[in-house]
């Protein structure tokens, strides 16, 4: 009977997590301040399959009409978020969009400033002071595995951070391993991965602070939540089958 009910102690104590397991940015008092000039400058790099919303314009609207895409279908193409990805340029597998006038434009590996400097000292070149914008309207990420909401999330920002996605998605359960993220990215025609440690903040300074469009965000399950999945289950289910066994000795002896 001792027995059974040191093995009941052990095993309640088994569930337990340590801080070492649960808590974030353990290291961050030996590591802060910081500087993050050099994180500040990855901006996201346009790639094959990308969706640009490219908007021109000038202080004489009238001449800047023969650059913008949208004109001719406003009247057939509802507004909103979808529609801005209908009317966007779409980057072709050899990294081009076709652009009114300026016929074909290589726009893959620029960034979007970068593309935009371009595209305005093209233009500068047939009407007098240009604006142009540029944005990726199907910039998203995906967040799977032991999160609240996993799911598919676009993004507005260009500088989407690896917290600001966990937080989107509702941050990690309690199920959740901690010590080892898995970020998979798509890097040219190569896929790519890293492995983060959310305990600590050496990460920060990694180019998986900054998310990328298309970006896998992957949070593993932990080891209790792991042997959950088991045939015995969890070990609130092992407490409960010997708590059974306990009261049914107990029965026993005194009949």
């Amino acid at each position: 009977m001792k027995k059974l009910i040191l093995c009941l102690l052990v095993l309640s104590m088994i569930g337990c997590a340590s801080k070492k397991d649960v808590l974030y940015f353990q290291d961050i008092e030996d590591t802060f301040p910081q500087t993050i000039d050099s994180i500040n400058r990855a901006l996201p790099r346009i790639q094959s399959g990308d969706i640009l919303q490219i908007r021109v314009s000038a202080s004489d609207p009238e001449v800047a009409i023969p650059y913008q895409f949208e004109t001719n279908m406003r009247s057939t193409i509802a507004r909103g978020a979808e529609s801005a990805r209908l009317r966007g340029y779409v980057v072709d597998s050899k990294g081009d969009i076709h652009f009114p006038r300026l016929g074909s434009v290589h726009v893959a590996g620029k960034t979007t400033e970068q593309l935009r400097n371009d595209l305005q000292d093209k233009i500068a070149k047939d009407i007098k002071n240009p604006t142009v914008a540029v944005r990726i309207v199907n910039y998203k990420v995906t967040v799977m595995g032991e999160v609240k909401k996993p799911g598919t999330y676009p993004m507005i920002e260009e500088n989407v951070t690896l917290p600001q996605a966990l937080s989107e998605a509702g941050d990690l359960t309690i199920q959740g391993q901690r010590h080892d993220v898995i970020i998979i990215r798509t890097k040219g025609n190569k896929r790519i991965y890293g492995h983060i440690d959310l305990t600590k903040t050496d990460w920060m300074d990694s180019p998986f602070y900054y998310l990328k469009q298309n970006d896998i965000v992957y949070v593993k399950p932990n080891n209790p939540r792991v042997k959950s999945a088991g045939f015995i289950g969890s070990v609130g289910n092992v407490l409960a089958v010997i708590s059974i066994l306990i009261s049914t000795i107990v029965l026993v002896d005194k009949l």
